[in-house]
């Protein structure tokens, strides 16, 4: 399994971990995560992100590391990306619920692999789902209905 890295405005990257541990426990023990706060400088991220990162790559027979944050061109992202070497270690960002759990799920798939899952994980995740009550969508008796609009749910 390559490591695993969560680094995210605070105090998401523990809130996903916490979300990860009631499907994956097991996985979650070696994820190493870093809440960037707001009162820290750059360089003291920096400093915490790279001795986490190195936990990371150390937790993989590898030497291979997935690093997962929030926003693009915010500070967690920005200080990974100048750590990152880009062969042991790829970075994704818009870090969410489903991508983490992708992840875990196939976290023994070749690293560029595992990216194309973490990150169809978390775009698949996203969608507007119906809002109507189960039972109202049961009493529907078409169910090859052509109209698109059933097609939303």
């Amino acid at each position: 399994m390559a490591g695993l890295f969560i680094i995210a405005h605070a105090p998401l990257a523990s809130a996903l971990k916490l979300a990860a541990q009631h499907c994956f426990p097991e996985a979650t023990e070696r994820m190493q995560v870093l809440d960037v706060q707001p009162n820290l400088s750059a360089d003291e991220v920096e400093a915490q992100a790279r001795l986490l990162l190195e936990r990371a790559l150390e937790g993989d027979e590898r030497g291979e590391a997935l690093v997962l944050t929030d926003v693009f061109g915010a500070t967690p992202c920005n200080c990974v990306q100048r750590l990152a070497d880009g062969v042991h270690v790829k970075v994704i960002t818009g870090a969410n619920v489903p991508m983490l759990w992708r992840a875990l799920n196939y976290a023994e798939e070749p690293l560029e692999t595992l990216i194309t899952r973490a990150v169809a994980g978390g775009t698949q995740g996203v969608m507007q789902i119906a809002t109507s009550r189960p039972h109202n969508q049961v009493s529907q008796p078409t169910s090859h209905d052509q109209d698109h609009r059933h097609h939303q749910q």
